[in-house]
Protein backbone atom coordinates (compact mmCIF):
# COMPACT_ATOMS: atom_id res chain seq x y z
CA UNK A 1 0.00 0.00 0.00
CA UNK A 2 1.09 3.50 -0.87
CA UNK A 3 1.35 6.21 1.42
CA UNK A 4 1.43 10.00 1.72
CA UNK A 5 5.40 10.78 1.12
CA UNK A 6 5.64 12.86 4.42
CA UNK A 7 4.01 9.98 6.59
CA UNK A 8 7.14 8.56 8.25
CA UNK A 9 8.09 12.45 9.25
CA UNK A 10 4.37 12.68 10.56
CA UNK A 11 4.42 11.49 13.96
CA UNK A 12 0.59 9.39 14.73
CA UNK A 13 -1.34 10.33 18.08
CA UNK A 14 -1.77 6.58 19.20
CA UNK A 15 -5.20 6.24 21.41
CA UNK A 16 -7.12 8.96 19.60
CA UNK A 17 -10.84 7.51 18.49
CA UNK A 18 -10.78 5.92 14.82
CA UNK A 19 -12.39 8.51 13.42
CA UNK A 20 -10.41 11.42 14.50
CA UNK A 21 -9.34 12.44 11.33
CA UNK A 22 -6.50 13.50 13.17
CA UNK A 23 -5.23 10.26 14.93
CA UNK A 24 -1.98 10.27 11.63
CA UNK A 25 -0.73 13.55 12.50
CA UNK A 26 -0.57 16.72 11.12
CA UNK A 27 0.06 17.23 7.54
CA UNK A 28 1.78 20.70 7.34
CA UNK A 29 1.88 20.95 3.19
CA UNK A 30 -1.55 20.61 3.20
CA UNK A 31 -2.58 22.59 5.79
CA UNK A 32 -0.02 25.56 4.77
CA UNK A 33 -1.49 25.32 1.52
CA UNK A 34 -4.86 25.85 2.70
CA UNK A 35 -3.77 28.70 5.24
CA UNK A 36 -0.39 30.36 4.02
CA UNK A 37 -0.21 32.17 7.20
CA UNK A 38 0.54 29.03 9.44
CA UNK A 39 4.12 28.91 7.47
CA UNK A 40 6.00 31.25 9.50
CA UNK A 41 5.61 29.04 12.72
CA UNK A 42 6.61 25.92 10.87
CA UNK A 43 10.00 24.34 12.07
CA UNK A 44 11.61 21.09 12.22
CA UNK A 45 11.00 18.90 14.91
CA UNK A 46 13.19 16.24 16.40
CA UNK A 47 11.51 13.86 14.75
CA UNK A 48 12.41 14.87 11.26
CA UNK A 49 9.34 16.83 10.11
CA UNK A 50 7.66 19.97 10.23
CA UNK A 51 5.97 21.12 13.62
CA UNK A 52 5.15 24.31 15.63
CA UNK A 53 6.31 25.54 18.85
CA UNK A 54 3.49 24.54 20.83
CA UNK A 55 4.89 26.95 23.36
CA UNK A 56 4.03 29.64 21.46
CA UNK A 57 0.28 30.95 21.81
CA UNK A 58 0.64 32.89 18.09
CA UNK A 59 1.82 29.72 16.65
CA UNK A 60 -1.06 27.53 18.17
CA UNK A 61 -3.68 29.67 17.19
CA UNK A 62 -2.22 29.62 13.16
CA UNK A 63 -2.57 25.91 13.57
CA UNK A 64 -5.46 25.85 15.11
CA UNK A 65 -6.98 28.31 12.25
CA UNK A 66 -5.40 26.07 10.02
CA UNK A 67 -6.81 22.70 10.85
CA UNK A 68 -10.63 24.08 11.21
CA UNK A 69 -10.25 26.01 7.76
CA UNK A 70 -8.78 22.76 5.77
CA UNK A 71 -10.12 19.52 7.87
CA UNK A 72 -13.42 21.41 8.36
CA UNK A 73 -14.30 23.85 6.02
CA UNK A 74 -14.83 27.04 9.10
CA UNK A 75 -13.04 30.22 7.78
CA UNK A 76 -12.52 33.31 10.08
CA UNK A 77 -12.34 31.77 13.26
CA UNK A 78 -10.33 33.98 15.23
CA UNK A 79 -9.80 34.41 19.02
CA UNK A 80 -9.65 37.36 21.60
CA UNK A 81 -6.49 38.56 23.22
CA UNK A 82 -6.42 35.95 26.01
CA UNK A 83 -8.78 33.41 25.35
CA UNK A 84 -8.47 29.71 25.60
CA UNK A 85 -7.60 28.14 22.00
CA UNK A 86 -8.58 24.39 22.32
CA UNK A 87 -6.30 21.73 20.96
CA UNK A 88 -8.35 20.56 18.22
CA UNK A 89 -7.53 16.86 18.43
CA UNK A 90 -8.49 16.12 22.10
CA UNK A 91 -11.77 18.51 21.16
CA UNK A 92 -12.66 16.46 18.60
CA UNK A 93 -12.05 12.97 20.39
CA UNK A 94 -14.87 13.85 22.51
CA UNK A 95 -17.17 14.40 20.34
CA UNK A 96 -16.66 11.02 18.87
CA UNK A 97 -16.87 9.48 22.18
CA UNK A 98 -20.01 11.10 22.59
CA UNK A 99 -21.37 9.64 19.00
CA UNK A 100 -20.83 6.41 20.32
CA UNK A 101 -22.53 7.02 23.54
CA UNK A 102 -25.44 8.31 21.88
CA UNK A 103 -25.24 5.29 19.53
CA UNK A 104 -25.99 2.84 22.02
CA UNK A 105 -24.09 -0.08 19.76
CA UNK A 106 -26.35 0.91 16.95
CA UNK A 107 -25.97 3.28 14.39
CA UNK A 108 -23.93 6.97 14.90
CA UNK A 109 -26.87 9.34 15.74
CA UNK A 110 -26.32 12.14 12.70
CA UNK A 111 -28.64 14.96 11.61
CA UNK A 112 -30.13 18.41 13.17
CA UNK A 113 -32.37 16.00 15.19
CA UNK A 114 -29.17 15.46 17.76
CA UNK A 115 -29.94 18.48 20.00
CA UNK A 116 -26.71 19.18 21.75
CA UNK A 117 -26.58 21.80 25.06
CA UNK A 118 -22.62 22.80 25.35
CA UNK A 119 -22.08 24.31 28.89
CA UNK A 120 -19.52 27.18 28.86
CA UNK A 121 -19.11 27.35 24.94
CA UNK A 122 -16.29 30.07 25.05
CA UNK A 123 -14.49 32.42 22.25
CA UNK A 124 -13.92 29.13 20.22
CA UNK A 125 -17.11 28.00 19.67
CA UNK A 126 -15.02 24.69 19.09
CA UNK A 127 -17.38 22.20 20.66
CA UNK A 128 -20.41 23.23 18.27
CA UNK A 129 -18.42 23.91 15.05
CA UNK A 130 -17.06 20.36 15.00
CA UNK A 131 -20.31 18.31 16.21
CA UNK A 132 -21.75 19.93 13.52
CA UNK A 133 -19.16 19.40 10.78
CA UNK A 134 -18.85 16.27 11.91
CA UNK A 135 -22.22 14.79 12.59
CA UNK A 136 -24.76 17.39 11.33
CA UNK A 137 -25.96 18.09 15.25
CA UNK A 138 -27.80 21.39 16.30
CA UNK A 139 -26.10 23.17 19.43
CA UNK A 140 -27.31 25.28 22.05
CA UNK A 141 -23.88 27.08 22.83
CA UNK A 142 -24.21 28.94 26.94
CA UNK A 143 -21.52 31.47 28.12
CA UNK A 144 -20.69 33.56 30.99
CA UNK A 145 -19.01 35.96 29.13
CA UNK A 146 -20.40 38.34 26.59
CA UNK A 147 -16.97 39.12 25.57
CA UNK A 148 -16.87 35.04 24.61
CA UNK A 149 -20.39 35.01 22.63
CA UNK A 150 -19.73 38.07 21.04
CA UNK A 151 -16.23 36.12 19.61
CA UNK A 152 -18.23 32.75 18.95
CA UNK A 153 -21.20 35.18 17.03
CA UNK A 154 -18.42 36.41 14.63
CA UNK A 155 -17.42 33.07 14.19
CA UNK A 156 -21.14 32.15 12.95
CA UNK A 157 -21.28 35.04 10.93
CA UNK A 158 -18.56 34.38 9.04
CA UNK A 159 -19.76 31.05 7.83
CA UNK A 160 -22.96 31.23 6.22
CA UNK A 161 -25.65 28.25 7.26
CA UNK A 162 -23.88 27.79 10.78
CA UNK A 163 -26.35 30.01 12.60
CA UNK A 164 -29.56 27.76 11.86
CA UNK A 165 -27.47 24.83 13.10
CA UNK A 166 -25.55 27.06 16.62
CA UNK A 167 -27.45 29.03 18.46
CA UNK A 168 -25.83 31.01 21.47
CA UNK A 169 -27.32 31.92 24.71
CA UNK A 170 -25.88 33.66 28.01
CA UNK A 171 -25.94 32.83 31.04
CA UNK A 172 -26.71 35.82 33.48
CA UNK A 173 -26.54 33.86 37.05
CA UNK A 174 -22.24 32.80 37.72
CA UNK A 175 -23.52 30.20 39.99
CA UNK A 176 -25.90 28.77 37.88
CA UNK A 177 -25.14 26.21 35.07
CA UNK A 178 -28.61 24.93 33.58
CA UNK A 179 -31.03 27.15 35.12
CA UNK A 180 -31.47 30.22 32.57
CA UNK A 181 -30.03 28.85 29.43
CA UNK A 182 -32.39 25.42 29.14
CA UNK A 183 -36.27 26.56 28.65
CA UNK A 184 -39.58 24.50 29.82
CA UNK A 185 -39.95 21.82 28.02
CA UNK A 186 -36.94 21.80 25.94
CA UNK A 187 -35.13 18.64 25.21
CA UNK A 188 -31.43 18.02 24.10
CA UNK A 189 -29.87 14.59 23.34
CA UNK A 190 -26.70 15.28 25.41
CA UNK A 191 -25.24 18.17 27.77
CA UNK A 192 -21.01 18.63 27.08
CA UNK A 193 -19.22 20.56 29.28
CA UNK A 194 -14.91 21.19 29.84
CA UNK A 195 -15.05 22.78 33.31
CA UNK A 196 -13.02 25.03 34.56
CA UNK A 197 -10.24 22.99 36.37
CA UNK A 198 -8.28 25.33 39.04
CA UNK A 199 -10.30 26.99 41.99
CA UNK A 200 -8.62 30.03 42.05
CA UNK A 201 -6.47 32.58 39.90
CA UNK A 202 -3.54 31.60 42.19
CA UNK A 203 -3.90 28.32 41.37
CA UNK A 204 -4.30 28.98 37.77
CA UNK A 205 -1.07 30.60 37.72
CA UNK A 206 1.15 27.90 39.51
CA UNK A 207 0.07 25.41 37.56
CA UNK A 208 0.56 27.38 34.25
CA UNK A 209 3.96 27.79 35.68
CA UNK A 210 4.62 24.64 36.11
CA UNK A 211 3.64 23.67 32.85
CA UNK A 212 6.09 26.11 30.94
CA UNK A 213 8.98 24.82 33.30
CA UNK A 214 7.99 21.52 31.86
CA UNK A 215 8.34 23.00 28.32
CA UNK A 216 11.44 24.68 29.22
CA UNK A 217 10.14 28.27 29.42
CA UNK A 218 10.70 29.19 33.20
CA UNK A 219 10.97 32.80 32.72
CA UNK A 220 7.61 32.94 31.01
CA UNK A 221 5.05 34.26 33.93
CA UNK A 222 1.99 33.79 34.11
CA UNK A 223 1.21 33.09 30.49
CA UNK A 224 -0.24 30.13 28.88
CA UNK A 225 0.41 28.61 25.51
CA UNK A 226 -3.48 27.37 25.04
CA UNK A 227 -4.26 30.77 26.85
CA UNK A 228 -7.88 30.77 28.80
CA UNK A 229 -8.79 33.86 31.46
CA UNK A 230 -11.28 33.97 34.01
CA UNK A 231 -14.23 31.54 34.32
CA UNK A 232 -12.22 29.70 31.06
CA UNK A 233 -9.62 28.18 34.07
CA UNK A 234 -11.46 28.69 37.34
CA UNK A 235 -14.08 29.03 39.69
CA UNK A 236 -14.98 28.54 43.39
CA UNK A 237 -14.81 24.80 44.43
CA UNK A 238 -12.52 24.00 41.26
CA UNK A 239 -13.76 21.05 38.98
CA UNK A 240 -15.29 18.91 41.61
CA UNK A 241 -17.28 21.83 43.12
CA UNK A 242 -18.40 22.58 39.29
CA UNK A 243 -19.22 19.11 38.98
CA UNK A 244 -21.36 18.87 41.43
CA UNK A 245 -23.27 21.67 40.94
CA UNK A 246 -23.89 20.31 37.19
CA UNK A 247 -24.87 16.83 38.96
CA UNK A 248 -27.32 18.42 41.21
CA UNK A 249 -29.04 20.83 38.38
CA UNK A 250 -28.74 17.82 36.14
CA UNK A 251 -31.38 16.23 38.42
CA UNK A 252 -33.51 19.10 37.98
CA UNK A 253 -34.09 18.34 34.15
CA UNK A 254 -34.00 14.90 34.61
CA UNK A 255 -36.59 14.01 31.77
CA UNK A 256 -35.40 16.95 29.26
CA UNK A 257 -31.88 15.65 28.69
CA UNK A 258 -30.45 12.52 27.45
CA UNK A 259 -26.59 12.02 28.71
CA UNK A 260 -24.80 14.65 30.90
CA UNK A 261 -21.63 14.62 30.32
CA UNK A 262 -18.18 16.50 31.43
CA UNK A 263 -14.42 16.47 30.96
CA UNK A 264 -12.64 15.29 34.14
CA UNK A 265 -9.11 16.74 34.58
CA UNK A 266 -8.30 14.90 37.82
CA UNK A 267 -8.98 11.54 38.36
CA UNK A 268 -9.28 12.15 41.72
CA UNK A 269 -12.22 13.62 42.03
CA UNK A 270 -14.29 10.50 40.28
CA UNK A 271 -15.04 8.70 43.95
CA UNK A 272 -16.36 11.80 45.26
CA UNK A 273 -18.56 12.82 42.08
CA UNK A 274 -19.44 9.26 41.64
CA UNK A 275 -20.75 9.30 44.74
CA UNK A 276 -22.74 12.15 44.10
CA UNK A 277 -24.29 11.11 41.34
CA UNK A 278 -25.47 7.78 43.29
CA UNK A 279 -27.09 10.30 45.81
CA UNK A 280 -28.59 11.83 43.06
CA UNK A 281 -30.11 8.79 41.90
CA UNK A 282 -28.96 8.83 38.44
CA UNK A 283 -29.88 5.36 36.59
CA UNK A 284 -26.44 5.03 35.09
CA UNK A 285 -22.98 6.78 34.87
CA UNK A 286 -20.13 5.68 33.09
CA UNK A 287 -16.57 7.04 32.90
CA UNK A 288 -15.35 7.08 29.54
CA UNK A 289 -11.30 7.12 28.93
CA UNK A 290 -9.77 8.83 26.45
CA UNK A 291 -6.05 9.39 25.23
CA UNK A 292 -3.71 11.90 23.14
CA UNK A 293 -0.15 9.99 23.40
CA UNK A 294 0.85 9.82 26.69
CA UNK A 295 -1.67 12.21 27.57
CA UNK A 296 -4.43 10.20 29.92
CA UNK A 297 -8.38 12.20 29.79
CA UNK A 298 -11.37 11.16 30.52
CA UNK A 299 -15.16 12.03 30.52
CA UNK A 300 -17.81 11.19 33.15
CA UNK A 301 -21.43 10.50 31.72
CA UNK A 302 -24.41 10.34 33.70
CA UNK A 303 -28.35 9.46 32.84
CA UNK A 304 -31.55 9.48 34.76
CA UNK A 305 -33.25 8.00 31.71
CA UNK A 306 -33.56 3.89 32.03
CA UNK A 307 -32.74 1.90 29.40
CA UNK A 308 -36.66 1.78 27.87
CA UNK A 309 -36.98 5.18 28.29
CA UNK A 310 -33.41 5.91 26.14
CA UNK A 311 -34.80 3.51 23.53
CA UNK A 312 -38.14 5.56 23.27
CA UNK A 313 -36.11 8.41 23.33
CA UNK A 314 -34.36 7.18 20.24
CA UNK A 315 -36.98 5.90 18.37
CA UNK A 316 -38.31 9.38 18.77
CA UNK A 317 -35.48 11.42 17.09
CA UNK A 318 -35.17 9.07 14.45
CA UNK A 319 -38.56 9.16 13.22
CA UNK A 320 -39.28 5.47 14.52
Amino acid sequence: MGTEPDMALRPSKPGLHPRNRHAGGYDFPRLIAACPELAPFVRRAPHGGPSIDFADPAAVKALNRALLLEAYGIRGWDLPTGALCPPIPGRADYLHHLADLLAEGGPIPRGPAVRALDIGTGASLIYPLLGHREYGWSFVGTDLEGAALASAARILAANPGLEAAIALRPQADPRAIFRGVVRPEERFDLALCNPPFHASLREAREAAQVKWRKLGRGASGHARNFGGQGAELWCEGGEAGFVRRMIAESAELRAQVGWFTTLISSSRNLPALHQALRQAGAAEVRTVPMAQGQKQSRFLAWTFLEPAAREAWRKRRSGL
